[in-house]
């Protein structure tokens, strides 16, 4: 059987310094994601998960070109009651370019966090994707990308 795939993004903003957002669910923090639909590629899903989510469209922010993070995992089958399957989560890294109210839509808050690593979210996936985050801004690409949108103002 085909793995469960499921996309989201992480979102960044300056204001004043580098935050991140996520999504408060009823028993964690997690990101802006969900399941890929049928025809739809990762990168359509994770933006249509955002907008969904957040109200956040894609022309408020900037994708990191070579920042991807995938993680898999088991998780429940919800097609198949009782069964377990191997997900497959993607996450593309983000920034606001422009000031963006969130407005959350399957969710009964938000929260734009500092960013301050290490980060303890007890989420391999939240704690895993931050950790990589914070290598890719050590790296070259990532530290230009960085530089590029540190100057916009991202209110929200």
């Amino acid at each position: 059987m085909d793995p469960i795939k499921a996309c989201g993004v992480l979102v960044l903003r300056f204001q004043p310094d580098l935050q991140f957002l996520l999504m408060r669910h009823v028993d964690r923090w997690d990101l802006p994601k969900g399941h890929v639909d049928d025809g739809e590629s990762d990168m359509e899903c994770a933006l249509r998960e955002l907008r969904e989510e957040t109200g956040i469209p894609a022309d408020a922010i900037t994708i990191a070109p070579q920042f991807e993070f995938t993680i898999h995992y088991e998780a429940r089958d919800r097609k198949r009651k009782n069964a377990m399957a191997l997900k497959r989560v993607a996450i593309y890294l983000a920034a606001a370019i422009r000031p963006v109210e969130v407005v959350t839509s399957e969710h009964p808050d938000y929260a734009w966090f500092p960013w301050s690593p290490p980060h303890r979210f007890h989420q391999p996936t939240i704690d895993g994707l931050l950790a990589t985050v914070e290598k890719f801004f050590a790296s070259d690409a990532g530290a230009t990308w960085l530089r590029q949108f540190a100057g916009t103002t991202a209110a929200g």
